[in-house]
């Protein structure tokens, strides 16, 4: 048996990178997985594929994970369609840099909404069902520049450095329903965004500098710590911040 068999699981922005890792992991250990996407239909829908490849349940929602009624909205439809809600990976996210004097208040606003607003929306979407059913497991993706900081990040740095007391508090709020609550937080990994990327080669060459594991991490590496925390295997395990990073923020 996997470590979430017959489990169903929510992973927002899960058509790329990290969050498609995420959910073929969970579907490989044994769940059905809803995934939310933006603006990649045909990555998303090949995932949902591969995973009922897989024998299980799979759905592909298009969705802004800012937007509040929407993500109620979905929540209520994977209860619907699966027959309940287990675990929720909030992922989504999305970067608009620029150092403090320059950043606009769009800037400001549209990255603190998807990648905090949006971590928000499906945890008050999905906490009434867990704390009813006294169980629950929640994990929010965070990164290492939300515990450190990164010069031109101010606005993705408060964002993820907010997802870390959110993760905290609602550890303390959701404990006494048996809801786990924790929070991964990557360093550099090598993603197709990371492979498209302009700078690559100075960006590597930077993180390298720091990771003392002397490589870029995967995202599957990623993935594999997220479907332990969702797992009965990580009960008492809540509140915590787990770096998947090689060493790069120490």
């Amino acid at each position: 048996m996997g470590l979430v068999e017959g489990k169903n699981a929510i992973v927002t922005g899960g058509s790329l990178g990290i969050g498609t890792a995420i959910s073929l992991d969970l579907a490989e250990e044994g769940a059905n997985v809803a995934l939310t996407y933006r603006s990649h239909p045909e990555e998303a829908k090949e995932v949902a594929r591969r995973i009922e490849e897989m024998g299980h349940k799979a759905m592909a929602y298009q969705i802004d994970v800012s937007d509040f009624a929407a993500a109620q909205e979905m929540v209520d439809k994977v209860v619907e369609e699966f027959g309940g809600v287990d675990i929720l990976v909030c992922n989504a996210g999305m970067n608009w840099d620029g150092v403090i004097w320059k950043m606009t208040e769009e800037q400001w606003d549209r990255v603190l909404g998807v990648n905090l607003k949006g971590y928000f929306n499906f945890a008050r979407a999905v906490t009434p069902i867990f704390r009813e059913q006294q169980s629950g497991k929640i994990v929010n993706i965070t990164s290492i520049n939300g515990l450190r900081g990164k010069f031109g990040q101010t606005n993705y740095s408060a964002s993820k450095a907010g997802i870390i007391g959110l993760t905290k508090a609602m550890a303390r709020e959701l404990g006494k329903y048996s809801v786990n609550v924790n929070a991964v937080g990557p360093g550099l990994i090598l993603t197709e965004m990371l492979r498209k990327n302009p700078a690559r080669e100075k960006v590597e060459e930077m993180a390298l500098g720091e990771i003392v594991l002397g490589r870029l991490g995967q995202p599957e590496e990623v993935a594999w710590v997220v479907s332990f925390l969702c797992s009965e295997k990580a009960r008492h395990v809540t509140g915590e911040v787990i770096t998947v990073d090689g060493g790069q923020y120490i």
